[in-house]
């Protein structure tokens, strides 16, 4: 029987020098997800600092595993003046908290938009430039997490803890500079199929409640092209829906401790 630790540890092999390491120390101890991990290719060179890392492992999800009926809706890429702000107010006028995992270079030019509406929500760390994480070794991917990290905390006031990184690619660096900054990453198990129901957000409403599940995590994005806003478009009819089949929302976070 194949299990997830062996694909996991299978692809993180395949991902060069890191994967290596990390599945033979022990280091990714926890993989809550589906079958197959978004691996990008890994940079081979990762594992050269191993020394750097101090923490005791990397928790990597896609959902959690609970019979609690609880989904953590997910925001990235923001936060832009586009969007941000009507996604914001969308969950205000539902009452509902999610989690948006903002570009670091984005938060510092436009923070004032951001700054005091977050009360409810959570904040998460998607690199500092959006850049495939998975491409680059160590060093370099621990500096889009830093600068990110550091500018959430000067203008929020938040230590973030949660990291997902762009594309949801995971390269051997990726992991070891999450270690090292004693983050877990979130991916999602489910997402806005924005090409798909762009012109219909009741079908995209009607899709995600369909499919539902307990301790799922939703991706959508406060960010992009026009096509993005049927997350914005479907979110009242998914709410309404989800509420009456006996969900609540929560972030990602408070979904990890259910």
């Amino acid at each position: 029987m194949v299990t997830r630790r062996a694909v996991l540890r299978g692809a993180l092999l395949a991902a060069g020098g890191a994967g290596t390491a990390l599945a033979a120390s022990g280091h990714v101890r926890h993989w809550c997800g589906w079958d197959r991990p978004p691996l990008g290719g890994g940079y081979a060179s990762a594992a050269d600092d191993l020394g750097a890392v101090a923490h005791g492992g990397v928790q990597i999800h896609y959902f959690r595993p609970t019979t609690e009926k609880v989904v953590a809706l997910t925001f990235d890429d923001g936060p832009l003046p586009e969007y941000t702000p009507r996604f914001l107010d969308a969950l205000d006028e539902a009452g509902v908290p999610a989690t948006f995992f903002f570009v670091g270079r984005n938060l510092e030019k436009h923070i004032g938009l951001v700054r005091d509406r977050l009360a409810r929500h959570e904040v998460g760390n998607h690199s500092w430039s959006h850049d495939d994480l998975a491409t680059l070794d160590l060093a370099g991917a621990r500096r889009e997490l830093e600068r990110t990290h550091d500018a959430i905390k000067r203008h929020l006031g938040r230590e973030t803890t949660l990291l997902r990184p762009p594309y949801g690619h995971l390269g051997g660096s990726t992991v070891l500079a999450a270690d090292a900054m004693g983050y877990d990453i979130a991916l999602w198990s489910h997402q806005m199929r924005e090409r798909r129901f762009a012109g219909d957000p009741a079908a995209q409403a009607r899709d995600l409640t369909g499919s539902m599940r307990p301790g799922s995590i939703v991706l959508a994005h406060d960010a992009g092209d026009k096509r993005r806003l049927v997350a914005l478009h479907a979110l009242p009819a998914l709410v309404a829906g989800l509420r009456a089949d006996g969900y609540r929302f929560v972030t990602v976070s408070e979904l990890l401790q259910a």
